[in-house]
């Protein structure tokens, strides 16, 4: 289909890949695009590979299959690498977001990636410092929004508040936090 994004979430049980692609899928439907956003199970547990993904589109979207041509990939744990083709189906022209301390040129060279469009953040960092908890889906979601301007950032961001102010009624710092991450990520994205 024309005019559709893919995106592939790639993480490990309880970084929040899941969600991270349902967040993001929800803020573009209130943007009025037409969205698919799901995780794929399989024997998960904490710490497993796991992998979500996004269709975003101004079509209604009739695939109903896993993304195998993504023209983004966020990677919410680097060490996935070493053990997942997080490049598989990604063209050289699409985006490759991880979370690292690495620089875009050390993880070129690490995963002798070809692709133009690589970006880094500390995402891991950024959450340890704004929600306290190595929860890095939320800053991912900032700079995903940063390296592709899929959308608008203050409206993604207003709608993510809003999602979880309803989670986290009583504990409006886990909300607070989260929001900063994000805005940190989206700002200190590594091109």
């Amino acid at each position: 289909m024309k005019n559709m994004l893919e995106i592939r979430w790639h993480g490990r049980g309880g970084q929040g890949a899941k969600t991270a692609a349902l967040l993001l899928g929800e803020a573009a439907i209130r943007t009025g695009k037409f969205v698919q956003a799901f995780p794929e199970y399989g024997p998960e547990r904490m710490g497993a590979p796991v992998q979500s993904f996004d269709r975003i589109s101004d079509e209604p979207i009739t695939l109903h299959c896993s993304v195998t041509n993504p023209e983004v990939v966020v990677v919410l744990d680097a060490s996935l690498m070493e053990c997942v083709d997080v490049t598989a189906g990604l063209s050289e022209d699409g985006v490759l977001l991880i979370n690292t301390s690495q620089s875009p040129d050390e993880i070129r060279q690490h995963i002798n990636w070809q692709g133009q469009k690589l970006y880094t953040v500390n995402a891991s960092a950024i959450a340890m410092e704004t929600v306290k908890k190595n929860v890095p889906n939320t800053p991912m979601m900032g700079a995903l929004l940063k390296a592709t301007n899929l959308m608008n950032f203050e409206s993604m961001l207003e709608d993510t508040k809003h999602k979880m102010e309803k989670k986290f009624k009583n504990r409006p710092e886990i909300v607070e936090g989260n929001m900063a991450a994000i805005r940190r990520a989206y700002e200190e994205v590594k091109i």
